[in-house]
């Protein structure tokens, strides 16, 4: 609860310099809700708190608003007055003063009393949160509740400077992201360790899922796992409903698995690519290498202060290096550049702000422009680097037939290609190493701890434990 009780006051002390905040003003947050599957009694998954209520609170369980006094850093939570039957189906019912000690506030009380206890201290406005997430589109969640009607409500004020605090995290909050990516980077491993060909997709996945809950304690999952191979790496976000991680994997398939475990609603994100038989052939080294020194030259760079477009350049500028020292590509780097050929490998942005959302808040505040220009137009943030900021680095080289399709039919771009070269990674798919940093006083913390050069993946994978595949396996029909 300290982790809370600070950035509480971090949010506060934000917030009294401003004169348009008065002595008196409360900040008001609703908590997120449980909601069932369609018409169904079944909740469509294991609760997760909203993760602005979450940064600021800490409260586990749905329903529940909390109010902050910014003058005084003074807390109040208000949870569900629950019927008398949740104590036989779900068990004991707490008053508030429970979940008041449980969290560390100053005082707590029931939903339905709110209005009555807002209105005894008689704020001069109620500041909820309302604003654009710039990587959904979507609103944050502003708060509601019956008699809200009798306050003045300001919505514009807190959502910038509660998204800001949350870009820049704290010792304790950066304590709990390298504990997320700890235990991630252990599964990861054990995953590698225990792949061999035949494996199904889904089995991957599975290694990983019991591996994060088994051994460290992670419930959730920061987003879907991406457990490609072969050609399904050249998908970017692979492992949908409509692609579930269900292809069986072959001998020589390269495998691109994108899997980050949650603990205490912190994320992490972390893709490794390998052979699925444990030896890299001369194509896939040369890619996997390219792909490898991207990461490294910007994981070498990142400071505060430098920009993350010029970061996202350097990673397309390495890899298309590379790729002109494997003979894929002929010509002038920076008129590749120029004709922004390395969105064609690399379509993506090159990594994403991390903390409570696998794609954090903040990456566009006001100020900030979306850069131009295919793949720099998808990049997550365009900010300058921060002290103390989580980001993921994640530079990929992918063969994507739309894409290479198109480059080759465009006089600017197909003058760099070599097309009978290329010709044969077609239906390889794809390589993305994505590590997780925060960023230091004069660098970079690496957070992600997993084998990266060819040498130590090889090694490894000659060591691991290879289980007796089950059998028959139940497939998808897409499968059979």
């Amino acid at each position: 609860m300290e982790l809370h009780q600070v950035n509480r006051r971090r949010l506060c002390d934000r917030l009294r310099p401003r004169s348009d905040v008065p002595e008196g003003a409360l900040i008001v947050l609703q908590g997120g809700d449980s909601f069932p599957r369609y018409c169904s009694d079944v909740d469509v998954c294991i609760f997760r708190q909203e993760s602005y209520f979450h940064w600021t609170f800490g409260v586990l369980e749905p329903g529940c608003f909390g109010t902050l006094e910014v003058n005084t850093n003074r807390a109040i939570l208000f949870v569900p007055r629950l019927p008398a039957e949740y104590a036989v189906w779900m068990g004991k019912i707490q008053p508030p003063s429970y979940f008041r000690d449980r969290y560390g506030f100053d005082e707590a009380y029931y939903v339905d009393e709110m209005a009555t206890v807002l209105k005894s201290r008689n704020p001069p406005v109620l500041l909820t949160l309302h604003g654009k997430n710039t990587d959904s589109g979507s609103y944050s969640k502003e708060a509601v509740f019956d008699g809200i009607g009798d306050f003045d409500v300001n919505k514009s004020i807190l959502h910038p400077e509660i998204a800001e605090c949350r870009v820049v995290k704290t010792d304790l909050e950066l304590e709990v992201i390298r504990y997320a990516n700890k235990i991630s980077s252990a599964a990861h491993i054990e995953v590698m360790k225990r792949m061999q060909p035949e494996m199904y997709e889904y089995q991957a996945e599975s290694i990983f899922l019991d591996y994060c809950y088994r051994i460290g304690g992670l419930r959730n999952i920061c987003y879907t796992c991406i457990c490609a191979s072969g050609d399904n790496g050249s998908v970017l976000h692979y492992g949908h409903a409509g692609a579930p991680n269900d292809k069986k994997i072959s001998g020589h398939d390269m495998c691109l698995f994108d899997m980050g475990g949650e603990y205490y609603c912190y994320c992490s994100d972390i893709t490794c690519s390998y052979p699925a038989d444990g030896k890299f052939t001369a194509d896939q080294r040369l890619i996997y290498e390219a792909v490898l020194q991207s990461n490294r030259a910007v994981l070498a760079a990142c400071k505060p202060g430098v920009s993350w477009v010029d970061m996202h350049k350097l990673a397309e500028r390495t890899l298309l290096e590379r790729l002109r020292e494997g003979d894929l590509l002929r010509g002038d780097v920076e008129e590749m550049m120029d004709t922004r050929l390395g969105a064609i490998f690399m379509p993506h942005g090159l990594g994403h702000l991390m903390g409570l959302d696998v794609h954090d808040v903040g990456g566009y505040p006001e100020g900030v422009a979306r850069p131009e220009g295919a793949g720099l137009r998808s990049l997550r943030t365009a900010r300058d680097l921060i002290q103390d900021m989580v980001i993921t680095i994640e530079p990929g080289c992918y063969f994507i037939d739309c894409l290479l399709d198109a480059a080759l039919e465009n006089p600017e771009q197909n003058r760099f290609l070599v097309a009978e070269q290329l010709e044969r990674f077609r239906g390889t798919g794809g390589i993305r190493i994505e590590d997780n940093i925060a960023i230091t006083p004069d660098g970079a913390e690496l957070l992600t701890c997993v084998p990266r050069s060819v040498e130590e993946i090889e090694a490894l994978m000659a060591e691991g434990v290879k289980d007796p595949l089950p059998g028959p396996l139940v497939t998808s029909p897409k499968a059979k």
